[in-house]
């Protein structure tokens, strides 16, 4: 633990110091993202643009992780234990790319497609059944959402698909 502890510490310090516009904690056995992470980077946290909290095993993100980072453009959070997201993330005016794959999701997190930026969409290999293309279809950046290895009901995008904006990928694309 106290290694893990001294990596997360090294990694903040780096990006402090050296003004860096990332902050990496991937791997790094998080179940929680730090509360003294907050305070440290207070001086460059809306110089942040992207963060990387990739396999760890975060249960949660907090409402403060969104309204402090108000300037994410990229947020990578694959590989966790997430099941939901808090209503903050809907608030994120500059995010355009979010990785939410192999984490525990069963439902979209619609708070999403309140977020005008946002052009990418990962939720690749979690329990997702439904999407809701109907608020998808009205964000205005949106490319493309990856909802591969997730137990889709088929039939629902075959109607669709044809109409959409984006990209819809599935396990059925070859």
């Amino acid at each position: 633990m106290g290694e893990a502890v001294a990596n997360v510490a090294r990694r903040i310090n780096e990006t402090v110091e050296e003004q860096k516009d990332t902050l990496d904690l991937s791997n790094c056995k998080l179940i929680s993202f730090p509360e003294g992470v907050f305070k440290v980077l207070t001086t460059v946290n809306d110089k942040i643009l992207v963060i990387t909290l990739a396999n760890n095993e975060l249960k949660a993100i907090s409402s403060k992780f969104f309204t402090t980072f108000t300037q994410l453009r990229e947020l990578d959070l694959e590989g966790n234990v997430l099941s939901k997201l808090p209503d903050s993330v809907g608030e994120m005016q500059h995010l355009t790319n979010i990785n939410l794959a192999r984490n525990r999701f069963s439902l979209f997190p619609e708070k999403l497609a309140e977020i005008q930026t946002l052009e990418k969409i990962s939720l690749e290999g979690n329990e997702i059944t439904e999407v809701p293309v109907g608020k998808l279809t009205s964000m205005p950046a949106l490319q493309s959402i990856n909802m591969k290895s997730n137990p889709l009901d088929k039939g629902l995008f075959a109607a669709v698909r044809p109409s959409l904006k984006f990209e819809l990928l599935t396990t059925d694309d070859e």
